[in-house]
């Protein structure tokens, strides 16, 4: 198995701890660190909205949180054709890693891969 297909795997998996009664949008994440370890994640919703985090996130925090800073590649599956990450992932993830490979999957394995900048030209940045 190659390492992306490992990933969409580990995301699809994920998907399944996903709580999402309100959406009825499950979603998994697989984010590959650069030492090898492997981060996943699920969404988990709130009825307060704004208290939701989606699975990228999740990923990504967890990741941070046990000291790894350097990623490589991160999956995400959803039900869409590609799953997409959304506006504020985008966000939350090129602050951490700009250079990013992201693979947009969906449960049946077809995937397509772009690079986390061409999906958040021109990303806001304190440091410009």
């Amino acid at each position: 198995m190659s390492e992306v297909e490992n990933l969409i795997q580990k995301a699809a998996k994920a998907r399944e701890n996903s709580y999402s009664p309100y959406s009825n949008y499950p979603v998994g994440a697989a984010l590959l660190g650069a030492d090898g370890n492997i981060y996943t994640g699920a969404n988990v919703e709130n009825g307060v909205n704004d208290l939701s985090i989606c699975a990228e996130r999740v990923a990504l925090f967890k990741a941070v949180s046990e000291g790894t800073s350097n990623f490589e590649r991160l999956a995400v599956v959803c039900e869409d054709e590609y799953c997409k990450p959304c506006g504020a992932c985008r966000q939350t993830l090129i602050e951490h890693a700009p250079d990013l490979e992201v693979i947009m999957a969906n449960p049946d394995g077809n995937f397509r891969t772009v690079d986390l900048k061409n999906l958040l030209p021109e990303a806001f940045s304190l440091g410009e």
